[in-house]
């Protein structure tokens, strides 16, 4: 098998006596969806901060695309191609949706004066932040300022400004939180298009159904410990996770 892109070996984060990431230990595969679940407080999106880069630790190695990347901060990692979206919405909300993307592929940019510089005559920036409209499925509202969208429509545009930093592999924390059913369709139909396009994905998600449908394989954390890591089929049947975790929750994504 070849090589995993990322490989996070024996993670810790510690807050004083407790343990919010107990030597966790991973990998993922390249163009693979892999899914990281777990109960409330297991320390799912410590370790993900850690990941990023957001969050340094305490012990632990990350490599990614064969670079040791625990010494270096969330900017380098970016530029690395490891990027990250949050559970909490951060958009520009005033401003148009195309000119998000368009400051988005701005920023990424090395040696620009500044983000904020006026983009309207940035053809390259806007032909780019068109493509991605259209790669998150928001091609019509791209005129709307983006605070008029609804909730799953600003989650597709903040997936959207994570593209525009050319990940290799993107971090979803909590993609479908606070969603209806039909918005939470429309971000799984984005997250498969986004497979189909040999993105790699790491996303941490306790939509069952949803995870089950994604994931090529799954890790399961409980008490900051990676317990089991497998396939949808194994984990389903993995005594110490349906013991730990998924009992009813796997029972209602079946």
């Amino acid at each position: 098998m070849a090589e995993p892109l990322l490989k996070v070996e024996s993670l810790v984060k510690r807050f004083g006596a407790l343990a919010a990431t107990d030597h966790a230990s991973f990998e993922v595969h390249a163009g693979e969806v892999h899914a990281l679940i777990g109960p409330n407080g297991a320390g799912k999106t410590t370790l993900i901060h850690q990941i990023s880069g957001a969050m340094a630790s305490d012990a632990g190695r990350i490599h990614f695309a064969g670079q040791d990347l625990t010494p270096v901060g969330m900017a380098a990692r970016v530029r690395a191609g490891l990027v990250r979206s949050y559970q909490i919405t951060s958009i520009f909300k005033r401003f148009s949706v195309l000119d998000n993307l368009a400051l988005a592929v701005q920023a990424r940019r090395p040696g620009q004066p500044s983000w904020w510089r006026a983009a309207v005559k940035d053809e390259a920036a806007y032909a780019e932040a068109s493509a991605l409209l259209e790669r998150i499925a928001l091609g019509r509202h791209a005129d709307r300022p983006a605070g008029s969208l609804g909730h799953g429509e600003q989650r597709q545009l903040e997936v959207g400004l994570a593209l525009a930093a050319r990940p290799r592999l993107l971090l979803l924390d909590e993609p479908m939180a606070g969603m209806g059913p039909d918005e939470s369709e429309r971000m799984v139909e984005l997250l498969q298009s986004l497979r189909a396009q040999d993105l790699t994905l790491l996303l941490v998600e306790h939509d069952m159904d949803a995870v089950f449908r994604l994931a090529d394989r799954i890790s399961t954390l409980v008490f900051g410990k990676v317990i089991a890591s497998g396939t949808p089929a194994e984990i389903r049947e993995h005594p110490e996770v349906k013991k730990a975790y998924l009992g009813d929750e796997m029972e209602a994504a079946l």
